[in-house]
């Protein structure tokens, strides 16, 4: 691998991209933080894509792009005087070292849980940190990813299941009271179990280690595979998928399952 000199340097030369980006390109030239704000998710979306597929290359082409965001927004908060580049690494070497205090001073902490604790208990220590435990959580996220974050911050002050086991009792409370409000059809009530229940399976998600984000797509996937392979098979045989039967297609779904 290279040398952190040459990693310097070549961090340096990104620097001097930007700026000349920045005063000779048009379009470069009229970017704000709220013109990238939206580039910037969708980098980070497509990043994700990639360490799905676990496609190392676009991994390291998709970290660039998020890279060059966050250059960029720095280039543009040292234009209005705000912060640069330098600025952005200090704050977060400072926070770094200031929340591995089993690392950089003398607090024991000799696994993954207690390393969290201390997390979350010196990020409401902060000044101008977070007021509450659930505060940290960004009101755009995903409700899926939302509702694993909130039950992570939960955890990590002791608000959580004493066995694991006992979170499959909340699954079932959960569905027969969705299957009470179905039988009412109150639509407003059948939302709101609904929701109770999605939250409680991502709490049995996170009791037995399992990403839920992670398994939702890992399905989602497997789904498209399976109808990709249907959809293609009845184009092959001169078929139209909408006059196909039930057991046509369930026929040709078993087959995508068996390559698999």
């Amino acid at each position: 691998m290279h040398t952190k000199e040459q990693k310097m340097q070549e961090f340096g030369r990104l620097l001097d991209i930007m700026d000349e980006l920045r005063a000779k390109c048009p379009w470069d030239k009229e970017q704000t933080f709220e013109s990238l704000r939206t580039l910037t998710i969708e980098e980070t979306y497509e990043l994700t894509d990639a360490i799905a597929d676990n496609d190392l290359n676009n991994i390291k082409k998709e970290l660039g792009d998020v890279l060059l965001h966050i250059i960029f927004y720095s280039k543009i908060g040292s234009e209005a005087g705000n912060f640069d580049i330098y600025d952005v690494c200090k704050s977060l070497n400072e926070k770094l070292i200031y929340r591995h205090p089993h690392i950089f001073a003398d607090v024991d902490a000799d696994n993954s849980e207690k390393v969290m604790q201390n997390w979350e208990s010196l990020k409401l220590k902060e000044k101008g940190g977070n007021k509450s435990v659930l505060a940290g959580v960004p009101l755009s996220l995903p409700a899926l990813i939302k509702a694993h974050r909130i039950q992570d911050k939960a955890r990590s002050v002791g608000f959580d299941w004493k066995e694991r086991e006992g979170v499959w009792d909340k699954v079932s409370e959960e569905m027969n009271e969705l299957k009470d409000e179905i039988n009412d059809m109150n639509r407003d009530k059948m939302e709101a179990e609904f929701g109770d229940l999605f939250f409680s399976l991502i709490n049995a998600a996170r009791l037995y280690d399992i990403n839920p984000e992670n398994a939702l797509e890992r399905t989602n996937r497997k789904f498209i595979h399976r109808f990709n392979y249907l959809e293609s098979k009845t184009i092959a045989q001169g078929k139209d998928l909408k006059k196909m039967s039930l057991d046509e297609m369930d026929n040709l779904w078993d087959e995508a399952k068996k390559q698999e």
